[in-house]
């Protein structure tokens, strides 16, 4: 929090700055950049909305996310307080975006865009989309394909919990060629 005086009057003007030890303990995995780099099944977190983030660690902390490829996440996101899982998801969301620049298979990057086209892009917007920070979805276009493949697991199996009800809908929908084909196609964009 600073205070300014501008012509004898004090505003007090609050800032979002996440404590640097707990940006530290992110950093491990996610990178300070939020790339996640050397880790093929972390999740790129830089310039994802703050609303995603903050929902991600708030199910991590209740358990609407268990952390069965990654219980340091579970331990992680249980010793945060509310205002640190804020700070965090501000401190992150506001880098640049980075994408997994992976090298997809053409044929499958059509059939995905298809797919999300026609089953997830009403929740699932675009990363530069103007209403992404409102979206019920992350933005998943740019993330890397072995977190992808981790998430669509967890989701199939139970360990994450899915936001609406017509999300579990449309996963029962999909078969391993579509998830494949989802996949493909998410970490193939570019931003």
């Amino acid at each position: 929090m600073f205070a300014l005086v501008l012509c004898g009057v004090v505003s007090v003007i609050q800032v979002a700055v996440a404590a640097p030890e707990k940006t530290e303990v992110c950093a491990t995995c996610h990178g300070a950049d939020g790339s996640g780099a050397g880790f093929d099944s972390v999740p790129i977190i830089a310039g994802t909305p703050a609303a995603h983030l903050e929902e991600a660690l708030y199910a991590y902390q209740d358990g609407a996310r268990r952390c069965v490829e990654e219980p340091v996440m579970c331990e992680t996101a249980a010793n945060l307080s509310e205002t640190e899982i804020v700070d965090l998801a501000e401190h992150f969301s506001a880098m640049r975006r980075i994408s997994a620049r992976e090298t997809p298979d053409v044929a499958l990057v059509v059939t995905g865009e298809r797919i999300h086209t026609e089953h997830c892009a009403k929740c699932h917007v675009l990363p530069g989309d103007e209403g992404v920070e409102d979206a019920i979805g992350i933005p998943l276009q740019g993330q890397r394909s072995a977190y992808l493949k981790i998430a669509f697991q967890s989701y199939l199996s139970g360990d994450r919990e899915t936001l609406v009800p017509e999300m579990a809908e449309k996963l029962e929908l999909l078969d391993a060629s579509d998830i494949d084909a989802l996949i493909n196609y998410y970490s193939s964009y570019e931003l």
